[in-house]
């Protein structure tokens, strides 16, 4: 089958979005299927071998310039298409990385106006190249946000399409309100004819169909899957010592870094946790450096700096390394979590997780038994749960080894390839 998955680079952020369509797409080759992942804005950033096409469409350089200035639109092609190379985008991108999507509400608009909007130009470059050199059978959109194009592709191609929905309403809700309801409304409209929308989980499906006000008949549940052949899992680097509470994730506010952190700092005010250190990884962006640097400063405040450890890891050999130092996990995030990619990977080290009883987490806790929820956003209710685990250290790793045995046979890259083909067979039926 041939499949061309549309992605959108993130900036140079380390992207969950991103992590899992290129695992997805180079499970699919796995499975002896052409696919490919095309990137859009910018290049994507992987802690993996990158699968995308050499060429990035809709670079972000040049969509900026067409929004600033209207008249760079009528720019001849040959003049500008040196602002599209994969190391000037990545170089942008390192200048980038504001979550300050408030101010993105113009550019979003005129990207979901399509053909009707500035930037036409280079959506019909993507659509020449879809159905002149592509040709896919299967058109699968990695967010709706860039559902612009999707008029346009529809017009030209033949081959129905899939828009995947994981994380685009904390985009959306980052927009001031006139721009959100708006951007609702095109988001409708240019998905109005697309075969079907895919999710991580089932909370997503039923809260996206009623965010976005579409029938929720039209949304299939596609469990995500990590690639098990990724990871290396070496020894624990401080056996019989003292104990590691890891959190691996954005380090930001959404993701509940702060929480974890005044959990932590409770617990180690009782004597029998005083030598609990916390661990602390994933993609730390321009936009929270200050917020990383006032949670160390409590900390140092505190007298706790000897137990806050901070390992940034690039690459999955590292990432193992981290997850391998730890004993139980927690990422208590405050907003909808869609997918979860990090409890699976840490459940595939045989990780104990504490999550919030909200977004994904029950139902991965759920499908795992790897772990026990807590109150979303109390923090003594956090810390009493991971009290709760530490005085059992047999229940904790009963869990943690269960949730890795389910996690081998259920939630893995291949897994999740074979239930997005059977339902791209369906959609193709």
């Amino acid at each position: 089958m041939r499949v061309a998955l549309i992605t959108a680079g993130a900036a140079g952020m380390i992207c969950g979005s991103c992590l899992n369509d290129n695992t997805l797409v180079r499970a699919l080759r796995d499975l002896g299927h052409d696919a490919e992942l095309i990137p859009t804005y910018t290049p994507i950033t992987t802690d993996g071998p990158e699968a995308t096409t050499s060429r990035v469409f809709m670079g972000g350089i040049r969509i900026y310039l067409e929004e600033k200035y209207p008249w760079f639109c009528n720019m001849p092609r040959w003049m500008t298409s040196w602002l599209d190379a994969k190391p000037l985008l990545r170089m942008a991108g390192k200048f980038a990385g504001s979550s300050d999507y408030s101010s993105l509400g113009n550019l979003t608009l005129s990207l979901l106006s399509g053909e009707n909007g500035p930037h036409r130009h280079d959506m019909a470059s993507l659509c020449d190249y879809l159905a002149r050199e592509s040709r896919p059978e299967i058109m699968h959109m990695s967010n709706a946000l860039i559902s612009g194009i999707l008029p346009m592709i529809a017009k030209r191609l033949s081959a129905p399409i899939i828009v995947e929905l994981q994380g685009d309403d904390i985009f959306l809700d980052g927009l001031k309100p006139q721009h959100k309801l708006l951007a609702i409304k095109a988001i409708r409209e240019n998905t109005k004819n697309v075969a079907r929308f895919h999710t991580p989980c089932v909370d997503y499906a039923d809260y996206m169909a009623w965010y976005l006000g579409i029938d929720r008949s039209r949304f299939h549940v596609v469990p995500l899957g990590i690639d098990l052949g990724a990871y290396q899992t070496p020894p624990k680097s401080h056996k019989g010592g003292a104990p590691v509470l890891g959190y691996f994730a954005r380090m930001c506010p959404e993701k509940g870094l702060d929480l974890l952190l005044d959990a932590w700092l409770l617990l180690r005010n009782i004597p029998d946790f005083g030598t609990l250190k916390l661990q602390v990884g994933g993609y730390l962006g321009k936009a929270h450096q200050s917020y990383w640097k006032a949670l160390q400063k409590k900390v140092h405040d505190a007298g706790h700096a000897d137990g806050l450890v901070h390992r940034p890891c690039a690459t999955t050999v590292e990432k193992s390394a981290f997850f391998a130092d730890c004993d139980l996990f927690s990422v208590p995030a405050r907003m909808r979590e869609p997918k979860g990619i990090y409890l699976l990977e840490a459940w595939a080290h045989g990780l104990p997780v504490i999550g919030p009883q909200y977004g994904s987490f029950p139902e991965l806790i759920s499908h795992t038994g790897g772990g026990i929820l807590f109150e979303r956003e109390n923090v003594v209710k956090l810390a009493e749960a991971i009290e709760s685990l530490l005085k059992d250290p047999d229940l904790a790793g009963e869990m943690g080894q269960k949730a890795k045995r389910i996690v081998g046979e259920r939630f893995t890259s291949e897994n999740m390839a074979r239930a997005t083909l059977a339902s791209y067979s369906e959609v193709l039926a």
